[in-house]
């Protein structure tokens, strides 16, 4: 069978040899709360490799201290760390996957308990910190953020550049700025949270101007070779007076324009309590309007669960490629059996589990002497 999810996509200067990639996981595991990733996420990330996905996407990686969502996040803003996704980055490598970095701050939504340690934003006492927004607004229940000014911009910009330049360093092949779920260059975004009234805020150009600042950047930094993926939430789901499709769609026209490759299409994430009509595949026309109306590629995620399904998306034209969360933590070799249940034969089934795989051929079995 001729598969549109199974069939290669070209990135500059690198190949995804399938369509079906991992989105990042935050995995709140660095219970040294140094950002530097361990074993778990060796293990975690390479299981997803083996299992045969085209792009392996690290998780939410903070490029500073305080741009963590919570103190047992990873980080990417001293050597050590590269030094450790190193490691990891040549395990997924070795098993034929691209790797991929999300770099981000959480801003006001820093500072947080991870779901299993507690509520809330984490006190000075117990290793959090103050946090920092476009504007002193608090997010639900979390502590009042600081709004940074002039050089609080500028160094966040700069943190930018310089996580991408470790990233490179540490063997990533894809670097992805994280703009979306309510964390600091979303927050910069929607009017919701942005309420400055200079030239970081006010009419959309101006509150999309940290966004374009930091992909130049990041461009600047990744050369020509390197591709750059922007996240982005489509829509806060609080519309008329949020972040909407239709804003979404211009800044990716700009963002094109500022070198990047590709959006990575979620939605909402800004405040709290907000009803999302949830179901199978409903981010997927957010992906389908930036990809038609901006000219930009564009991928899907969000109840991506189905080979059939996954391989429609991508067949239609709805998406280029599309990630998957929930389901390749629940299987790890989703890709390996996406490929089965689709009829497409692949070459890159892990020889140590040829003896597994979905096969007419019988298996040769060594008996002991």
């Amino acid at each position: 069978m001729t598969s549109a999810l199974f069939s290669p996509l070209p990135l500059r200067s690198v190949e995804a040899r399938n369509r079906l990639w991992v989105s990042p996981l935050c995995q709140y595991s660095c219970e040294e709360q140094d950002g530097v990733p361990t074993d778990w996420h060796l293990v975690h990330l390479g299981s997803f490799a083996r299992g045969g996905a085209g792009l392996v996407m690290a998780e939410a990686t903070a490029i500073v201290p305080e741009g963590r969502i919570s103190p047992w996040d990873t980080g990417i803003w001293n050597d050590e760390q590269r030094d450790a996704w190193a490691r990891i980055v040549d395990f997924i490598h070795g098993q034929g996957a691209l790797a991929a970095i999300q770099l981000a701050h959480a801003g006001r939504k820093a500072s947080t308990y991870r779901e299993w340690s507690g509520v809330g934003s984490v006190p000075a006492s117990e290793g959090g910190w103050p946090t920092v927004a476009p504007s002193a607004i608090a997010f639900d229940g979390y502590a009042e953020p600081a709004a940074l000014d002039e050089d609080g911009i500028a160094a966040v910009v700069e943190a930018f550049a310089d996580a991408a330049r470790l990233s490179l360093d540490a063997g990533f092949d894809v670097l992805e700025v994280h703009a979306a779920h309510g964390y600091l260059l979303h927050q910069f975004l929607s009017p919701v949270s942005n309420h400055r009234e200079d030239r970081w805020g006010g009419a959309l150009v101006g509150r999309a101007r940290l966004l374009l600042h930091v992909v130049r950047r990041v461009r600047e930094v990744a050369g020509p070779d390197v591709p750059v993926f922007v996240r982005v939430s489509a829509t806060d789901w609080l519309e008329p007076e949020g972040w909407t499709l239709d804003d979404t769609v211009t800044v990716s026209q700009w963002l094109r324009e500022a070198g990047a490759d590709l959006v990575d299409t979620s939605t909402g994430g800004l405040v709290g309590g907000v009803r999302i009509p949830t179901g199978p595949g409903y981010q997927v026309r957010h992906a389908a309007a930036i990809r038609e109306r901006s000219g930009i590629p564009a991928t899907a995620v969000g109840m991506i669960v189905d080979a059939r399904q996954a391989e429609s998306l991508v067949a239609s034209g709805q998406a280029d490629a599309v990630f998957v969360g929930r389901e390749f933590m629940r299987d790890p070799h989703l890709p390996l059996r996406a490929a089965h249940e689709l009829g497409v034969e692949i070459d890159y089934w892990p020889a140590q589990y040829t003896r597994a795989s979905w096969s007419s051929r019988p298996a040769v079995v060594h008996e002991e002497d």
